[in-house]
Protein backbone atom coordinates (compact mmCIF):
# COMPACT_ATOMS: atom_id res chain seq x y z
CA UNK A 1 0.00 0.00 0.00
CA UNK A 2 2.97 2.27 0.43
CA UNK A 3 2.72 5.59 -1.33
CA UNK A 4 4.39 8.91 -0.75
CA UNK A 5 1.90 11.49 0.53
CA UNK A 6 1.82 14.77 -1.32
CA UNK A 7 2.37 17.98 0.64
CA UNK A 8 0.56 21.29 0.18
CA UNK A 9 1.81 24.27 2.16
CA UNK A 10 0.88 27.69 3.42
CA UNK A 11 2.83 29.91 5.80
CA UNK A 12 0.98 28.43 8.80
CA UNK A 13 0.33 24.79 7.97
CA UNK A 14 1.45 21.84 5.83
CA UNK A 15 -1.26 19.49 4.57
CA UNK A 16 -0.36 15.97 3.47
CA UNK A 17 -2.63 13.79 1.32
CA UNK A 18 -2.33 10.08 0.59
CA UNK A 19 -3.94 9.20 -2.73
CA UNK A 20 -4.12 5.48 -1.95
CA UNK A 21 -5.98 5.99 1.33
CA UNK A 22 -8.47 8.52 -0.02
CA UNK A 23 -11.94 7.09 -0.74
CA UNK A 24 -13.61 10.47 -1.34
CA UNK A 25 -15.59 10.65 1.88
CA UNK A 26 -15.80 14.38 1.03
CA UNK A 27 -15.54 15.66 4.61
CA UNK A 28 -12.79 17.99 3.43
CA UNK A 29 -14.67 19.29 0.40
CA UNK A 30 -17.77 19.98 2.47
CA UNK A 31 -15.88 21.44 5.43
CA UNK A 32 -13.50 23.77 3.59
CA UNK A 33 -14.53 24.07 -0.07
CA UNK A 34 -12.23 27.05 -0.66
CA UNK A 35 -9.25 24.86 0.25
CA UNK A 36 -10.31 21.48 -1.15
CA UNK A 37 -11.58 21.97 -4.69
CA UNK A 38 -11.25 19.07 -7.14
CA UNK A 39 -11.80 21.45 -10.04
CA UNK A 40 -8.64 23.42 -9.27
CA UNK A 41 -4.95 22.62 -9.58
CA UNK A 42 -3.52 22.06 -7.10
CA UNK A 43 -6.76 20.78 -5.62
CA UNK A 44 -5.58 21.58 -2.07
CA UNK A 45 -4.80 25.25 -1.40
CA UNK A 46 -4.24 25.65 2.35
CA UNK A 47 -3.69 29.40 2.20
CA UNK A 48 -7.46 29.82 1.60
CA UNK A 49 -8.33 29.12 5.26
CA UNK A 50 -6.80 29.79 8.65
CA UNK A 51 -4.83 26.98 10.27
CA UNK A 52 -7.33 26.36 13.08
CA UNK A 53 -10.22 25.89 10.65
CA UNK A 54 -8.18 23.71 8.34
CA UNK A 55 -6.90 21.49 11.17
CA UNK A 56 -10.44 20.91 12.43
CA UNK A 57 -11.64 19.89 8.96
CA UNK A 58 -8.72 17.55 8.36
CA UNK A 59 -9.40 15.79 11.66
CA UNK A 60 -12.81 14.83 10.24
CA UNK A 61 -11.22 12.82 7.42
CA UNK A 62 -12.24 9.27 8.39
CA UNK A 63 -9.55 7.46 6.38
CA UNK A 64 -6.43 9.29 7.54
CA UNK A 65 -5.69 10.25 3.95
CA UNK A 66 -5.32 13.83 5.17
CA UNK A 67 -2.99 15.01 7.93
CA UNK A 68 -1.42 18.30 8.89
CA UNK A 69 1.62 19.84 10.54
CA UNK A 70 1.21 23.22 12.18
CA UNK A 71 3.95 25.78 11.52
CA UNK A 72 2.36 28.62 13.49
CA UNK A 73 2.84 27.13 16.94
CA UNK A 74 -0.69 25.77 17.06
CA UNK A 75 -1.53 22.34 18.51
CA UNK A 76 -1.23 19.14 16.55
CA UNK A 77 -3.97 16.56 16.21
CA UNK A 78 -4.99 15.24 19.65
CA UNK A 79 -5.20 11.53 20.37
CA UNK A 80 -8.87 10.55 20.80
CA UNK A 81 -10.06 9.84 24.34
CA UNK A 82 -11.09 6.31 23.36
CA UNK A 83 -10.87 3.89 20.44
CA UNK A 84 -13.94 3.56 18.21
CA UNK A 85 -14.63 1.24 15.28
CA UNK A 86 -17.64 2.47 13.30
CA UNK A 87 -19.37 0.23 10.78
CA UNK A 88 -20.29 1.94 7.52
CA UNK A 89 -23.37 0.39 5.93
CA UNK A 90 -22.26 -1.56 2.83
CA UNK A 91 -18.80 -0.10 3.36
CA UNK A 92 -15.63 -0.12 5.44
CA UNK A 93 -14.80 -0.07 9.13
CA UNK A 94 -13.79 3.43 10.20
CA UNK A 95 -11.34 3.21 13.08
CA UNK A 96 -10.43 6.20 15.22
CA UNK A 97 -8.14 6.21 18.23
CA UNK A 98 -4.57 5.58 19.34
CA UNK A 99 -3.88 3.10 16.55
CA UNK A 100 -1.08 0.86 15.37
CA UNK A 101 -1.75 -1.16 12.22
CA UNK A 102 0.52 -3.96 11.01
CA UNK A 103 1.10 -3.65 7.27
CA UNK A 104 1.67 -6.48 4.78
CA UNK A 105 5.07 -7.74 3.73
CA UNK A 106 8.02 -5.74 5.00
CA UNK A 107 6.16 -2.43 5.28
CA UNK A 108 6.24 -2.51 9.09
CA UNK A 109 3.56 -0.74 11.10
CA UNK A 110 1.51 2.42 10.74
CA UNK A 111 0.79 4.64 13.73
CA UNK A 112 -2.25 6.83 13.12
CA UNK A 113 -5.47 8.15 14.59
CA UNK A 114 -7.81 7.47 11.65
CA UNK A 115 -8.03 4.62 9.14
CA UNK A 116 -10.64 2.94 6.93
CA UNK A 117 -10.37 -0.85 6.76
CA UNK A 118 -11.69 -3.01 3.92
CA UNK A 119 -14.36 -5.51 4.91
CA UNK A 120 -15.65 -6.58 1.48
CA UNK A 121 -12.52 -8.66 0.86
CA UNK A 122 -11.85 -7.20 -2.58
CA UNK A 123 -9.78 -4.06 -1.98
CA UNK A 124 -6.62 -3.82 -4.03
CA UNK A 125 -5.04 -1.87 -1.18
CA UNK A 126 -5.64 -4.27 1.72
CA UNK A 127 -5.98 -3.83 4.61
CA UNK A 128 -7.28 -0.39 3.63
CA UNK A 129 -10.58 0.30 1.89
CA UNK A 130 -10.27 1.53 -1.71
CA UNK A 131 -14.02 1.73 -2.53
CA UNK A 132 -14.04 -1.61 -4.36
CA UNK A 133 -17.11 -2.53 -2.28
CA UNK A 134 -19.05 -0.18 -4.57
CA UNK A 135 -18.22 -2.13 -7.73
CA UNK A 136 -21.22 -3.89 -9.25
CA UNK A 137 -19.37 -7.20 -9.53
CA UNK A 138 -18.53 -7.09 -5.80
CA UNK A 139 -21.97 -5.97 -4.60
CA UNK A 140 -20.95 -6.03 -0.94
CA UNK A 141 -23.94 -5.55 1.30
CA UNK A 142 -24.19 -5.33 5.07
CA UNK A 143 -26.43 -2.87 6.94
CA UNK A 144 -23.90 -2.45 9.73
CA UNK A 145 -26.43 -3.13 12.46
CA UNK A 146 -25.31 -6.25 14.36
CA UNK A 147 -27.11 -7.45 17.45
CA UNK A 148 -25.55 -6.46 20.75
CA UNK A 149 -22.95 -9.10 21.55
CA UNK A 150 -20.94 -7.68 24.42
CA UNK A 151 -21.02 -4.47 26.43
CA UNK A 152 -18.14 -4.28 28.88
CA UNK A 153 -16.89 -1.14 30.67
CA UNK A 154 -16.62 2.04 28.64
CA UNK A 155 -13.47 2.17 26.57
CA UNK A 156 -10.59 4.25 27.87
CA UNK A 157 -7.64 5.84 26.12
CA UNK A 158 -5.30 2.91 25.52
CA UNK A 159 -3.24 1.91 22.48
CA UNK A 160 -5.14 -0.22 19.97
CA UNK A 161 -3.22 -2.78 17.92
CA UNK A 162 -4.69 -4.04 14.65
CA UNK A 163 -3.01 -7.05 13.07
CA UNK A 164 -4.38 -8.54 9.84
CA UNK A 165 -3.89 -12.30 10.00
CA UNK A 166 -2.60 -13.91 6.78
CA UNK A 167 -5.63 -15.02 4.75
CA UNK A 168 -7.78 -14.26 7.77
CA UNK A 169 -9.39 -11.63 10.00
CA UNK A 170 -8.06 -8.46 11.58
CA UNK A 171 -7.05 -9.22 15.16
CA UNK A 172 -7.75 -6.33 17.50
CA UNK A 173 -6.14 -5.85 20.92
CA UNK A 174 -6.82 -2.98 23.32
CA UNK A 175 -9.88 -1.29 24.76
CA UNK A 176 -12.37 -0.25 22.09
CA UNK A 177 -16.02 -0.07 21.17
CA UNK A 178 -17.86 -0.90 17.98
CA UNK A 179 -20.46 1.61 16.80
CA UNK A 180 -23.19 0.48 14.41
CA UNK A 181 -24.24 2.31 11.26
CA UNK A 182 -27.13 3.69 13.33
CA UNK A 183 -24.75 5.26 15.84
CA UNK A 184 -25.40 2.83 18.70
CA UNK A 185 -22.69 0.93 20.58
CA UNK A 186 -22.95 -2.82 19.99
CA UNK A 187 -19.68 -4.01 21.50
CA UNK A 188 -17.17 -2.99 24.15
CA UNK A 189 -14.18 -5.13 24.88
CA UNK A 190 -10.43 -5.64 24.68
CA UNK A 191 -10.06 -8.15 21.85
CA UNK A 192 -11.87 -9.31 18.72
CA UNK A 193 -11.35 -10.89 15.32
CA UNK A 194 -12.98 -8.76 12.64
CA UNK A 195 -14.04 -10.17 9.28
CA UNK A 196 -12.20 -8.88 6.24
CA UNK A 197 -13.17 -11.53 3.67
CA UNK A 198 -16.70 -10.16 3.27
CA UNK A 199 -18.38 -13.51 3.84
CA UNK A 200 -18.93 -13.82 7.59
CA UNK A 201 -22.48 -14.46 8.71
CA UNK A 202 -21.67 -12.65 11.96
CA UNK A 203 -20.34 -9.33 10.65
CA UNK A 204 -18.36 -7.43 11.73
CA UNK A 205 -16.84 -10.44 13.49
CA UNK A 206 -15.03 -13.35 11.86
CA UNK A 207 -16.83 -16.70 11.81
CA UNK A 208 -14.25 -18.72 9.87
CA UNK A 209 -15.83 -18.21 6.44
CA UNK A 210 -12.50 -16.99 5.04
CA UNK A 211 -11.23 -20.56 5.16
CA UNK A 212 -14.25 -21.96 3.34
CA UNK A 213 -14.11 -19.44 0.50
CA UNK A 214 -10.34 -19.43 0.08
CA UNK A 215 -9.79 -15.79 1.02
CA UNK A 216 -6.23 -14.69 0.36
CA UNK A 217 -4.50 -11.61 1.72
CA UNK A 218 -1.15 -10.96 3.39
Amino acid sequence: MADKPRTYSSDDIDVTWSLKRCIHAAECVQGAPAVFDVNKRPWIQPDHADADTLAAVIERCPTGALHYTRKDGGPGEPTPDANHITIDADGPLYVKGDLTLSLPGDEGTLADTRIALCRCGASKNKPFCDNTHKDADVAFQDPGTPAVSQLGPEAEQTPLALNPAPNGPILVKGQFEIVTALGTVSFRGESAALCRCGGSGNKPFCDGTHTKIGFEAE
